[in-house]
């Protein structure tokens, strides 16, 4: 889920009754106006040099057509074929997101016989990035230093409390007439409109995280527009957004053992040890002294958590996380955590705007309790199972206990009106665990899930993987999708996971992992779709 994936924490009944059916395609068409002919203009860059940009006007409030309208950003890579197969929508999840770049990356990454005979248009979703307004609610929430994420008492507990409520505060008082209208069946809405705006009677759309749900809450509201459908790393559909992200807090918890592994797999190059319980105590151990004394007077508990989070959606990280690991425990380096949380995680205005978005939209899209002891109860609960992220994870979603604006229902995204899908998921992936791609093939009628057996990356298609790779293409060539091939019942393809990373050098930088020196798809995929989405 964006630049942060989201994580809710499950109050059980809270849902029993509220989960309702979206509008009707006819209600939806209806609410849709005529949306005016784009006009492209050039705005390459040195990696994307065909890439040409527009905007499109949406209305703020669909079932006020005629009322105020905003302004979408999009881009383009045209397609060079003789016959086009229409406009191919590619999203990075989120919500919160950007993707225009987006366009660029997936026009150069896939086969240049299947790209030349797409349109493939990013874009910012509402509130996002260029799209205007855009939305930041509190710049640099997120700058060092922060209380402990994992309480020690009652006063650490109330100072992460009075943050997220300030935020949530800040965010009504700045954005009272935005904030009704950020939320995934608006952004679905918007999709339409940038579908007529393209003069095409259909379209086809690729999203990642986020961005799958974002694509099949589309699909329930316009089925008869849905010509191709690509689903990557599945949000579950039926968990929006409670009992998704209780999920994730074991997934990443497991992704973070597997981290300890790798490094005790390579004991000779981190001296972290062997067994992987001695490296994660070791990490913990880290956790306590930064806790205590902050690493470069920036780094404390919080912070360290952000920084290797990122571990748990793209092991191409782990050596560089790996390194810094090994350079502070091992040779007292703070300046080695430091770098490492520069590049990894620190929040910049792009971020920030990320932030505000996400919580708008998912405190919006679904009901929260309001309890604080049910988040307190629940965080205790999972974090004696799962301590890497529990508490983390709940003071980023914090807000949404006292969010200004009323919840909506979430969608239910059965479908059995849709052409074939494609859907894609990691056995291990932690931040839309593997029963949430199950749930949307059963969802999905006639849909077909690939899914790749030991692989815990966030985002797999186009990342490097011939297998899931020739999948997609023949789909998005000819239309056609595998079928009961896989070894389960759940699967219709299995493709072996893409290795592991192997360790790096000593003193290999993070700014090396970022650019891809050692796998540059991975990598340029994994930083689009960002950490925690």
């Amino acid at each position: 889920m964006t630049n942060r994936s989201g994580i809710l924490f499950a109050v059980g009944a809270t849902l029993a009754g509220l989960v309702t059916a979206a509008p009707s395609a006819a209600t939806a068409e209806a609410a849709a106006p005529p949306a005016a002919p784009l006009h492209w203009t050039a705005c390459g860059t040195t990696k994307y040099p065909r890439l040409q940009c527009s905007t499109v006007r949406t209305p703020l409030n669909h079932d006020d057509p005629s009322g105020r309208s905003i302004t979408l950003a999009l881009s383009r890579i045209p397609h060079t074929a003789k016959t086009s197969q229409g406009p191919l929508l590619v999203n990075p999840g989120g919500p919160g997101g950007s993707g225009l770049a987006m366009a660029g990356f997936v026009a150069g990454a896939l086969p240049e016989k299947v790209a030349a005979q797409y349109d493939v248009i990013g874009f910012d979703p509402r509130g996002v990035g260029k799209s205007s307004p855009a939305l930041n609610c509190v710049p640099k929430y997120f700058q060092p230093m922060r209380p402990d994420s994992v309480p020690l008492d009652s006063e650490d507990e109330q100072a992460n409390r009075d943050r997220a409520a300030s935020f949530a505060a800040a965010c009504g008082s700045k954005y009272p007439d935005l904030l009704p209208y950020m939320d995934t069946i608006s952004t679905a809405k918007d999709l339409d409109v940038i579908r007529q705006a393209l003069g095409s009677q259909q379209l086809n759309y690729f999203g990642y995280s986020y961005g799958t749900y974002l694509g099949a809450v589309y699909a329930k509201l316009y089925p008869v527009r849905v010509r191709r459908l690509v689903l990557d790393s599945n949000v579950d559909p039926d968990g929006v957004w409670y009992d998704d992200n209780i999920g994730q807090d074991y997934a990443f918890d497991a992704r973070q053992k597997a981290f300890a592994a790798w490094v005790a797999k390579h004991s000779s190059t981190y001296r972290l040890g062997s067994d992987p319980a001695e490296v994660e105590a070791a990490w913990y151990r880290m956790r306590e002294a930064v806790r205590k004394k902050p690493a470069g007077g920036m780094i404390g508990a919080s912070e360290l958590e952000d920084t290797f989070l990122p571990g748990g959606y793209y092991n191409g990280y782990w050596p560089y996380l790996a390194n810094a690991f090994d350079r502070y425990v091992n040779h007292e380096d703070q300046n080695a955590l430091v770098d490492a949380y520069k590049k990894f995680g620190a929040v910049d205005a792009e971020k920030d705007n990320g932030y505000s978005v996400y919580t708008a939209v998912q405190c919006r899209d679904a009901p929260w309790t309001r309890d604080w002891n049910t988040w307190r109860n629940d965080s205790w609960r999972v974090h004696a199972k799962a301590p890497f992220f529990a508490w983390n994870n709940a003071w980023y979603n914090a807000p949404c206990v006292s969010w200004p604006v009323e919840s909506l229902n979430p969608v239910r995204v059965s479908n059995a009106a849709l052409p074939p899908v494609l859907l894609f998921q990691a056995t291990e992936d932690a931040a839309t665990p593997y029963e949430g791609g199950v749930t949307m093939h059963r969802r999905l009628d006639g849909s077909s899930l690939v899914v790749e057996q030991g692989g815990g990356n966030h985002g797999i298609a186009l990342s490097g993987n011939a297998c899931l790779d020739g999948y997609l293409a023949d789909y998005l060539d000819k239309g056609t999708v595998p079928r009961g091939a896989g070894s389960s019942s759940d699967a219709d393809a299995v493709c072996a996971k893409s290795p592991d990373p192997e360790p790096e050098a000593a003193g290999a930088s993070a700014k090396s992992a970022r650019s891809g020196a050692a796998d540059p798809a991975g990598a340029t995929l994994h930083g689009m779709l960002g950490f925690r989405g």
